[in-house]
C-alpha cells in the first residue's frame, strides 16, 4: 500500500492508502477503473482493514482513506468539521482528486462503510448524487442512531436504534467518557468489548485465546488514542442524530449491507431497515447478508468478507 495526502478546500490535509501508486506508471492504465473505498468507523483508521487490504488489492484497486479527525488525517478545529456532512465533503474531494491524479475519466467507485462511514456514504449520496457510483456496502450501521417516536420517519425504539448511544441523556453519557481523562481508557476498552463479538457475547468455538484478545484490545484502543477525543465528542454528538432512513430510499444502485449477528452495537432488525427502505425506492437489488461475528465483522470474519465483498464488486462493475 502507498501512503499519500490531499488537501481540503477548508485548508485540512487528509491522508488516505492507495493500493496502487498515484500518479499511475502507466496513464489509462485499466487497473484504475474500479475502484474500491474502504470507510472506517468512529475512533478508527485506515488501519482498521490490515486483514483486508492484501487480499482485496491484489485484484481491485483499494483507497481507504483516515477520516477527518482519524488516524493520520487532521481536522482544522479552528473550523469546525466535527459534521457529518463534511466528513462526506471530504469524501467527494478525494474523488475528485482520485480522477485528477489518475487522469482516469469514469472512474467506478464502490464504497463500504463501516460504522459512521456508512453514515458518510448516505449523507454523500443525499448531497452530492450517485454519479460515478456503482454499488455500495453498509456494514454493522442502522440508518438512525437515536430512537425516535411515531410521526418522525416512523417510530423508531430500542430494537432498532443504537443499543448504548440512543437519546441525549445516553449521548452526554457518551461524550464524557471520551473527554474526561479519568474515564477515556475506560471508553477505548469498552469500544473494543461492544465491537468484537466474541468479547460481547462470547461462543463455545470462538478459540480466540487470552493473548490474542489482549493483542486485540490494544490494537483498537491504540488506534483510538491516536485520535483528539474532544473533537471525536463533538462529531459523536451530530452522528448520533443523523436520520438516514429516507435518504436510503433514493440508493439506486445494488446495496450490500453486511450485519454482525453478535454486535454490540445494532439489532439485525435495525440494520436491516436499509435494505427495506432502498427497496421502498424501487431498489430490487438490495439484500443483507448476516456475519457470525460483531460490529468489526470485517476484522473478525476478513476471510468471508473479502470474498463477498469481491464477488459483489465483480458483479456491480461488469
Amino acid at each position: 500500500m502507498h501512503s499519500s495526502t490531499f488537501t481540503t478546500t477548508d485548508s485540512c490535509p487528509l491522508s488516505f492508502l492507495t493500493s496502487l501508486p498515484l500518479p499511475p506508471s502507466t496513464p489509462s492504465t485499466p487497473a484504475y477503473a474500479t475502484c474500491i473505498l474502504l470507510l472506517h468507523g468512529f475512533s478508527g483508521s485506515s488501519a482498521y482493514f490490515t486483514r483486508n487490504l492484501p487480499t482485496l488489492s491484489s485484484t481491485r484497486w483499494v483507497v481507504a482513506p483516515d477520516l477527518r479527525g482519524h488516524g493520520r488525517s487532521a481536522h482544522n478545529p479552528s473550523r469546525g468539521g466535527f459534521h457529518v456532512s463534511r466528513l462526506a465533503a471530504d469524501l467527494r474531494e478525494l474523488i475528485l482528486h482520485l480522477g485528477r491524479s489518475t487522469g482516469v475519466p469514469g472512474i467506478r467507485f464502490v464504497p463500504v462503510g463501516c460504522s459512521i462511514g456508512a453514515a458518510v456514504v448516505w449523507t454523500y449520496v443525499e448531497l452530492f448524487g450517485e454519479e460515478g457510483m456503482r454499488g455500495y456496502v453498509f456494514v454493522d450501521q442502522a440508518p438512525l442512531q437515536d430512537r425516535a417516536v411515531l410521526g418522525l420517519g416512523g417510530e423508531w425504539g430500542a430494537g432498532l436504534a443504537h443499543a448504548g448511544c440512543f437519546d441525549e441523556k445516553s449521548m452526554l453519557a457518551a461524550q464524557e467518557g471520551w473527554v474526561r481523562e479519568e474515564r477515556r481508557e475506560g471508553t477505548y476498552k469498552g469500544l473494543v468489548r461492544e465491537c468484537l463479538g466474541y468479547r460481547f457475547k462470547p461462543e463455545e468455538g470462538d478459540g480466540v485465546g487470552e493473548e490474542e484478545a489482549g493483542r486485540d484490545e490494544e490494537f483498537f484502543t491504540g488506534i483510538s488514542r491516536g485520535c483528539d477525543s474532544v473533537w471525536l465528542a463533538r462529531l459523536l454528538a451530530d452522528h448520533t442524530r443523523y436520520d438516514h432512513r429516507e435518504a436510503c430510499e433514493g440508493l439506486k444502485k445494488p446495496v450490500l449491507v453486511m450485519a454482525g449477528r453478535r454486535s454490540g452495537c445494532f439489532t439485525l432488525e435495525g440494520m436491516s431497515e436499509t435494505v427495506e427502505r432502498a427497496r421502498k425506492g424501487g431498489n430490487e437489488d438490495a439484500e443483507m447478508v448476516v456475519f457470525d461475528s460483531g460490529h468489526w465483522l470485517f476484522y473478525e470474519e476478513p476471510e468471508r468478507f473479502n470474498r463477498e465483498l469481491l464477488e459483489f464488486v465483480e458483479r456491480c462493475t461488469k
